[in-house]
């Protein structure tokens, strides 16, 4: 790294660019991209701009302050669906076009999950998503409920694809150990589940689909059973 002392050798003297806050928050999100959100240091990202960690907090601030605006740039990177659509329509590519980002950066959805984006950031998402489930026939405060259920369960099945993927080795010796376990009469229920384990271990097909057919399915029962909640209401 090549750090610029001395007022006499200034960064453009040097043929360094300036640091200024969207250059900070850009090298952290590639940052992200590359070890996730909680596995860079400020002395890394000082790196990424050539300068010292005191010129990170000068211009942004500590790391839990780069770390939100990171997050606040991915959730603004989603696209959201045409309002138009009816509403488990309209949250079921939410939730896969928000996971279809997510996961190029990890650790963020964890974050969502534990504090959510700041205003400026989620605000427009979630008043369109507040407007849908309104418009479906939810109150106010159960709307809000199940606007929080949706985007919390998304974001922690994201969360754990994200840890399950930064440890595949360890994954892939456990789940082994279920798909290869012997069948015994008296777990004829288990011995079904080790065979859908070595079926999806024999096809790497099979194994890059799962987490995208886990998380399906899970949305997708989540939204059967709100619109079950909404049929006992009258809706």
């Amino acid at each position: 790294m090549t750090l610029v002392t001395g007022r006499s050798r200034s960064r453009e003297a040097a043929g360094l660019p300036a640091v200024t806050p969207d250059r900070i928050i850009d090298a952290a999100l590639e940052l992200t991209a590359r070890h996730g959100v909680e596995r860079w240091t400020l002395r890394q990202l000082a790196d990424a701009v050539d300068a010292y960690s005191a010129v990170i907090y000068h211009h942004v601030g500590d790391r839990d302050t780069v770390v939100t605006a990171v997050v606040d740039r991915v959730v603004a990177m989603y696209e959201l669906p045409p309002a138009e659509l009816e509403w488990q329509a309209w949250w079921r590519q939410f939730l896969t076009n928000l996971r279809l980002v997510f996961t190029h950066y990890p650790g963020v959805a964890r974050r969502v999950a534990l504090n959510g984006p700041s205003t400026d950031a989620g605000g427009p998402t979630v008043d369109v998503a507040m407007r849908t489930l309104l418009g479906a026939g939810f109150e106010q405060d159960e709307a809000a409920l199940v606007c929080r259920l949706l985007i919390i369960q998304a974001c922690l099945f994201i969360s754990l694809e994200d840890d399950q993927r930064a440890r595949s080795a360890v994954r892939l010796q456990i789940t082994d150990g279920w798909g290869s376990s012997a069948s015994d009469p008296n777990f004829d229920a288990l011995a079904t589940l080790s065979e859908s384990i070595q079926d999806r271990l024999e096809d790497p097909a099979n194994d890059r689909d799962y987490y995208d057919e886990m998380f399906n399915y899970a949305i997708n029962r989540l939204l059967d059973g709100i619109q079950q909640r909404l049929r006992k209401m009258g809706y």
